[in-house]
């Protein structure tokens, strides 16, 4: 099983380049991003960490692009993984995302995660064109013609949000046909939303869980193989990657309960917010966990 890090404001403060570096030396798998393209100065939706924290953290508005991001991370690295999580897919033209993933793909021989929301800020959404009551189905669209784009030679679309005659959108991934595409989903009222796992089965490649109790994702596991199951796409790979809140899955023993379950990754949230920091936190981590 892979052990994973995930750095909240991947900025200069926490250069992606210098993490990630030590992060590969450590012999950590992965490095991880996410993504927030703006935050309205006001809004009305209700922040859904609300009751972690007392109040929206500043790191929401102030983390940089993070394809960016991970191009500085993956420049600086040769074997290091790298993903996002998550990055809010409707916020972008599918056929400019599409040219994204596949050239970060490309120049880093296919090191690279997408995983995808459809985020929680309905004014920052819509400011970004994004139909926030129907965003899932938006982003359905926006991944098929993201997966076209990575592996035909042409690709034409016509649907309710995306409309353009055949285009030719290139480079291709290194990884065929495409890079991995996750999707997240917490525990909402003691049950899993089936909604998300019907996703992952039918057009996803991946689950990014954030859980209390590792007991839960046993279950999830098995609620998405049986539906995987009913669907007739038995043979389907679901990559798990659980992702870690601040402080979780930090002793052995926890990572040796994610290996019993047979998870492919966890992804430890990195909590200190500059170069020295990191590298100390991931220092003790790497001794505690991988030595």
């Amino acid at each position: 099983m892979k052990i994973g890090i995930f750095s909240i404001l991947p900025d200069v403060i926490a250069d992606p380049a210098i993490v990630a570096r030590h992060a590969e030396e450590l012999g950590f798998s992965s490095y991880w991003v996410p993504d927030h393209i703006i935050l309205p100065s006001t809004y009305d939706t209700e922040y859904p960490g609300r009751g972690l924290e007392d109040e929206e953290p500043d790191y929401l508005w102030q983390m940089p692009d993070p394809m960016i991001a991970l191009m500085r991370a993956a420049s600086a690295t040769s074997t290091l993984e790298i993903g996002t999580a998550v990055l809010l897919a409707g916020e972008r033209h599918p056929l400019h995302l599409a040219k994204e993933v596949a050239s970060l793909d490309s120049f880093s021989k296919g090191r690279f995660h997408f995983g995808i929301g459809a985020g929680w800020c309905r004014e920052e959404a819509e400011i970004l064109g994004v139909d926030f009551d129907h965003r899932w189905g938006q982003i359905k669209e926006a991944v098929k013609i993201m997966r076209s784009c990575w592996a035909d030679p042409e690709t034409e679309f016509h649907g309710k949000y995306y409309d353009f005659p055949a285009v030719r959108c290139y480079p291709k991934p290194h990884q065929k046909p495409n890079p991995p595409v996750y999707l997240p989903s917490i525990i909402v009222g003691g049950e899993w939303s089936q909604r998300v796992f019907k996703r992952i089965v039918q057009w996803g490649d991946g689950w990014l869980p954030v859980v209390a109790d590792i007991n839960q994702i046993a279950i999830g596991m098995r609620q998405m193989r049986d539906l995987a199951n009913e669907s007739g796409r038995s043979d389907k790979k679901i990559l798990v990657n659980v992702l870690g809140g601040n402080g979780q899955w930090r002793t052995r023993k926890d990572i040796e309960s994610f290996v019993d379950l047979e998870v492919d990754q966890v992804t430890l949230w990195l909590q200190s917010r500059d170069v020295d920091g990191i590298r100390k936190e991931m220092d003790k981590l790497a001794a505690d966990l991988l030595a």
